[in-house]
């Protein structure tokens, strides 16, 4: 089956930005893509992370969750709906993914769990506290859907090996990454921590990220790819806008996870 991954250039324009992940997703199912994956904060990515705040919507209601059950019930395609701002019990907000399945429902939701409390080596003025605005989840999640269980994460956690094991040990088939990666960090870890997460858990990966310039000169990398289990570059969109297309091949993971029976020689310490 043919998978999309979608790169946009968000800003403090919800009509806006929904409006280019519409034209997007049209050229995902239009390519025969089953499954099309959006970006961190692809509804709304303001200036500072306080910003998500006034973005938030209640669960179950607003226009950004509207807008993912009816794009998924008119091009009838799975969508991963990278984060939408979620108010939660105080005055923070949940970062949160949801999985959208071709009827509308949601199949599948997870709040991120590493928040990104980081000033940006090398850099003078970037420095984030997503903690401050945004409550962490609690468990990792792996959503199921009629050709593969799927693992769901959000940026930052590519960093902390000890989710994927588990999302391993669960079971998954795929892992969808929606990201808003700066462009230090992007552009000597952003690869090397897609292909890693890949490789180690044998599974398809498909990494949609936000690109260019945003609100208050914010910039993030781009790079959104589909990565092979085996580590290879199925398809990548450096920078522009667009739509990243590839095939995935359920069979040839099957036979390459018994020919190369790694998940099966892990041990638990």
């Amino acid at each position: 089956m043919k998978v999309a991954a979608l790169q946009l250039n968000s800003q403090i324009d919800l009509a806006g930005n929904l409006a280019e992940a519409n034209g997007l997703l049209a050229q995902a199912a239009d390519a025969g893509a089953g499954l099309a994956v959006l970006p961190e904060n692809f509804s709304y990515l303001g200036a500072q992370d306080a910003d998500r705040v006034v973005a938030a919507e209640q669960e179950g209601v607003g226009p950004a969750q509207d807008f993912l059950a009816e794009q998924a019930v008119r091009h009838q395609m799975w969508i991963v709906g990278g984060t939408i701002p979620i108010r939660g019990p105080d005055a923070r907000v949940y970062s949160r993914s949801y999985l959208v399945a071709p009827d509308g429902r949601v199949s599948a939701q997870y709040d991120k769990l590493h928040l990104f409390d980081v000033d940006v080596p090398d850099t003078a003025a970037e420095s984030y506290r997503e903690s401050y605005t945004t409550i962490p989840g609690d468990q990792p999640v792996v959503g199921h859907t009629d050709f593969a269980d799927i693992g769901m994460v959000v940026c930052y956690d590519l960093r902390f090996p000890g989710l994927f094991h588990r999302l391993s040990t669960i079971g998954m088939h795929m892992l969808v990454v929606p990201a808003a990666f700066t462009v230090p960090t992007g552009r000597v870890h952003w690869l090397p921590l897609l292909q890693t997460r890949a490789v180690e858990s044998l599974v398809y990966l498909v990494a949609a990220g936000q690109w260019g310039e945003h609100a208050r000169g914010r910039q993030t990398y781009g790079h959104s790819a589909i990565i092979s289990p085996w580590g290879d570059v199925l398809a990548m969109q450096e920078s522009g806008t667009g739509v990243v297309i590839a095939d995935v091949d359920f069979d040839r993971q099957r036979e390459l996870r018994a020919q190369f029976p790694a998940l099966q020689h892990r041990r638990e310490f």
